[in-house]
């Protein structure tokens, strides 16, 4: 349909088996979201995409550690291990995906001060990336969206996505998920609530 694109979000080395910031199964997820790139006529991937001693690092915070919280000057900070660090290996797309189709590769998270969950907003929740105005202007109404991961950068963007005013829905086979103190039930239940579609 031309009124619709699949956005995948950050199925890049770090977040998966072996990466810095692993997802439990996250390559898993590269079968499905090939299948899903194939059936879609527009395509957006979103990249992780970190300056070294980015804000967000649990190394940037003397004394903390990776999964701890600090108060940013925008709300509340998980902090992280060092990844999808700007060149690296880590930051690259999984080898075993087809992401040549894209038609448009937003990098987030490339502001040292501020992390970037949404691929339509840094944690701001003001500072958009372009993309929502990239759909209006292709005449893109509804979005799909998989990747990595389901409770963080998946649920963000759907939800920002509904923000924004456009259909969404989430391919849920193509998602796994951090889980971090229950974030998956929270988030899934506040997709549902701001009319998510989850498939």
């Amino acid at each position: 349909m031309a009124d619709e694109a699949l956005i995948v979000i950050d199925v890049q080395n770090d977040f998966c088996p072996g990466g810095a910031l692993a997802v439990a199964e996250g390559d898993e997820v590269v079968p499905v979201v090939n299948g899903l790139i194939r059936r879609f006529e527009h395509v957006v991937l979103t990249q992780d995409w970190h300056p070294a001693g980015h804000s967000s690092f649990a190394s940037s915070h003397p004394g903390k550690a990776p999964f701890e919280t600090v108060d940013m000057p925008y709300g509340e900070q998980t902090l992280w291990p060092d990844h999808c660090v700007q060149g690296t290996r880590g930051a690259d797309f999984h080898p075993g995906l087809d992401w040549t189709r894209a038609e448009l590769v937003i990098r987030k998270g490339f502001r040292s001060t501020i992390d970037s969950y949404s691929a339509f907003f840094e944690n701001d929740r003001e500072t958009p990336t372009g993309l929502a105005g990239y759909l209006r202007e292709r005449g893109i109404s509804r979005v799909t969206l998989a990747g990595l991961a389901t409770d963080f950068c998946v649920a963000y963007s759907a939800l920002d996505a509904r923000r924004q005013g456009f259909a969404a829905s989430v391919v849920l086979e193509g998602c796994r998920a951090i889980d971090l103190g229950g974030s998956l039930a929270a988030m899934t239940a506040r997709m549902k609530d701001a009319g998510v579609e989850l498939l």
